[in-house]
């Protein structure tokens, strides 16, 4: 039997030559770690849907974020779930509303993490929806001057990184506009700028306590078989002033975070959501797969694909896996 010159197989003889020539590195500094916040003391709420995960008050949420910063993670990105909610969510740029507390504790506890914050109204929203209602509809444009006050209350408290992921049209360039006017030039904007409406989104309506009451968000979120649009909306995106691009989801959208790599180079995050985390969850508890493996194949490929950074609720165990 005869083999050509060269075999594939020399170079997978053993852990210390695989590892010599891989080509896709997976390290905790490439990590965001997702966050939920609420009022209270000492509160610490399991979500159901999402085992491992929970919604914490600022003292829990501030040795939490002792852990992750132990780990090697550089960062987390916040949710607020607010004690009252409006039909404007008003409590999204309250200056004593739980993200704005939450980032003076975590600024003063733990100053070595960086901290982002999702800029989103559905958490604050009466009616769950991502924006100002009007005519039964979210109005776009009502809803950037919101937008806008909120990244900038955001910045005022403490932020690092504000993360728009509400998808309305303008947006970017709303924020980056209060942002500058304020003097605030050097906060990046990490836009979730191709994010699908998705069904796997679930769990973190649970989470974020944010399901819509009515309709649902296929009228400003993306359409799961659009790849082009999804390129005109990152270019959109960074024309208007954002710093970093995103993909949400990761997996099933693999082949747009390849896309948005080549075709810009720009900064690029991927977010690793909530239904993809429990799916593997829920697996392994089963006993059908073996969760590390699970969870190290999905990360490294989505950082092959392209992605810089990856927002995940398995950092913590991916960090502690890696070293």
């Amino acid at each position: 039997m005869y083999f050509p010159t060269y075999r594939m197989r020399r170079l997978r003889q053993s852990e210390q030559i695989r590892n010599l020539v891989h080509e896709t590195d997976l390290l905790p500094d490439r990590l965001i770690y997702p966050m939920f916040v609420v009022h209270g003391q000492d509160k610490r709420i399991p979500i159901e849907s999402m085992p491992g995960c929970y919604q914490q008050s600022i003292n829990n949420l501030v040795e939490e974020a002792r852990e992750v910063r132990d780990l090697g993670i550089p960062g987390v990105l916040l949710f607020g779930i607010p004690a009252e909610k409006d039909e404007a969510g008003t409590g999204a740029y309250d200056e004593e509303g739980i993200i704005q507390m939450a980032l003076a504790a975590l600024k003063e506890e733990v100053p070595e993490l960086l901290l982002i914050t999702d800029v989103c109204l559905c958490e604050y929203t009466s009616h769950g929806h991502c924006g100002i209602i009007k005519d039964n509809d979210v109005d776009n444009d009502l809803t950037l001057e919101m937008l806008a006050k909120m990244a900038l209350s955001h910045a005022e408290s403490g932020a690092d990184i504000v993360a728009p992921s509400d998808m309305m049209d303008g947006r970017v360039a709303a924020i980056r506009g209060a942002l500058d006017s304020e003097g605030f030039i050097n906060t990046p904007i990490m836009s979730y700028a191709a994010k699908f409406a998705s069904a796997y989104y679930g769990p973190f309506r649970e989470a974020a306590e944010s399901s819509p009451e009515f309709g649902d968000r296929r009228s400003y979120q993306m359409d799961c078989r659009n790849s082009d649009e999804a390129m005109r909306e990152v270019l959109l995106d960074i024309e208007e002033g954002a710093d970093i691009v995103m993909v949400k989801p990761a997996l099933p959208y693999l082949d747009i975070i390849y896309r948005v790599k080549q075709e810009t180079k720009f900064p690029l995050a991927a977010y690793h959501v909530s239904g993809e985390y429990s799916m593997i969850k829920a697996t392994a508890a089963a006993g059908w797969i073996d969760e590390k493996r699970a969870v190290l194949e999905a990360m490294t490929a989505i950082r092959r694909a392209g992605a810089d950074t990856i927002i995940t609720y398995h950092a913590k165990d991916v960090a502690r896996w890696l070293t």
